[in-house]
Order: C-alpha cells, then structure tokens, then sequence
C-alpha cells in the first residue's frame, strides 16, 4: 500500500479543519471585550506588534544603561589601578 505525499496533506487540513469548527466558539476572545479593564481594551484595539515592540525598546534602554554603568565603574577601577602602578614604580 502506497501512501502519496498529497493525500497524507489533505488528511491533515481535513483534521484542522474539523477543529477549527469545534473550537472556534470557544477561541472567540472578543466576545467580552466590553467588560475587560482598560489595558486589554488598549491591546485589543490596536496590533499586539506595538506592545511587543514597547517592551522590547525598554528592555533594550535598561540594557544599555547597565552596560554604560558598568564600564564607567571598570573605566574608574582601571584609572585606580594605573594610579597604584605609577606610585609603585616611583
């Protein structure tokens, strides 16, 4: 018995198919948007791309603010230690 790649892809979409028709009632999430509280209102009504893009721009600023941090610590611990080994020579 053969099994041709084609059939083997119809089966699948038929069993997609079959579920979205079962579940699609219960994956309906507009249905009490009315009652949500204001910042799901907010995600709700514009693309989800905007959020995801705000909580990356603030993980990248905090990032950032930590590595400028921590090279201005190791920029002061390297001028200490030049200091010490100048007097040392001296």
């Amino acid at each position: 018995m053969k099994i041709f790649p084609i059939q083997a892809q119809e089966d699948t979409v038929a069993a997609v198919d079959t579920l979205t028709e079962q579940y699609s009632q219960k994956w309906d999430g507009a249905a009490g948007l009315d009652q949500a509280s204001p910042l799901i209102q907010t995600a709700a009504s514009y693309d989800l791309i905007f959020i995801v893009l705000g909580v990356s721009l603030i993980i990248w600023f905090v990032l950032l603010f930590f590595i400028i941090r921590v090279d201005k610590k190791v920029s002061k611990l390297e001028e200490e230690i030049e200091k010490s080994n100048v007097e040392d020579t001296l």
